[in-house]
């Protein structure tokens, strides 16, 4: 579903991303961990089309994206820092103006199928900027899977979130991954990463350090790296890198 090959980005004098090859089968569920600055959120802003890379290759289902760059844009759906919503709007007429922008037939009826599974249906018509941080991040994963996308990137989904938004968005997350959604997201929680999670990858230096698939087996040497390369210290701001 998603190869990288040799994927490199270059920021001022420092590689940020040093040569990445990766692959990822359809509908796996990948974590992304690793200290700041390591390149996670480049990462998933290249694959999303946000940032160019300065070399290698990004293939998503087949294709090459810079060859087709706006067609496979429409298999992705992002969740990051920024909502992207609008704040004068309400959440209904966010997630309709998405959904006609990508095409949605029907895309009224399936703005409101969505905001009832992400619990916002009786704030359908309130305007966002009277929302709540928890309850923007609900519906920009909304917004995000409009379209039903093939491939979902969340970025740090969790941040802001209180424990009852938290637990919305793990059974979300739950429900993409049963669909056979491709999910990459970037976490700074240990065992929050996990849960979920099919693959585990740490970023380190702008290189892959460590890629394992999640058993009771490999957990261990997970957590391992992951303190060793992490650290008790890392409070999740990625520094945009």
């Amino acid at each position: 579903m998603i190869v990288l090959r040799g994927l490199r980005k270059r920021l001022g004098a420092r590689d940020v991303l040093a040569g990445i090859d990766l692959e990822v089968p359809r509908g796996q569920f990948v974590t992304i961990f690793g200290p700041n600055g390591a390149g996670k959120t480049t990462l998933l802003r290249i694959l999303s089309g946000l940032m160019r890379p300065s070399g290698g290759d990004v293939y998503l289902g087949g294709a090459r994206l810079e060859d087709d760059s706006v067609a496979l844009r429409a298999m992705v759906g992002v969740v990051s820092h920024h909502t992207y919503l609008y704040d004068d709007l309400t959440a209904l007429e966010n997630l309709v103006f998405y959904g006609k922008m990508y095409g949605v037939k029907d895309a009224p009826e399936r703005a409101r199928r969505l905001l009832e599974e992400v619990g916002l249906s009786v704030f359908a018509h309130d305007p966002v900027r009277t929302f709540s941080r928890g309850m923007q991040q609900k519906l920009a994963i909304a917004r995000a899977v409009i379209h039903e996308p093939e491939v979902l990137l969340a970025d740090e989904p969790y941040t802001g979130l209180d424990r009852r938004a938290g637990e919305v968005l793990t059974g979300l997350l739950r429900r993409f991954k049963e669909r056979g959604v491709t999910i990459l997201m970037v976490n700074h929680d240990f065992d929050q990463g996990v849960a979920l999670a099919d693959r585990v990858i740490i970023l380190a230096g702008g290189r892959v350090a460590l890629d394992e698939l999640v058993t009771s087996e490999s957990l261990r040497l997970i957590r391992e790296r992951y303190e060793e390369l992490v650290g008790g210290k890392y409070a999740g701001v990625d520094q945009k890198q």
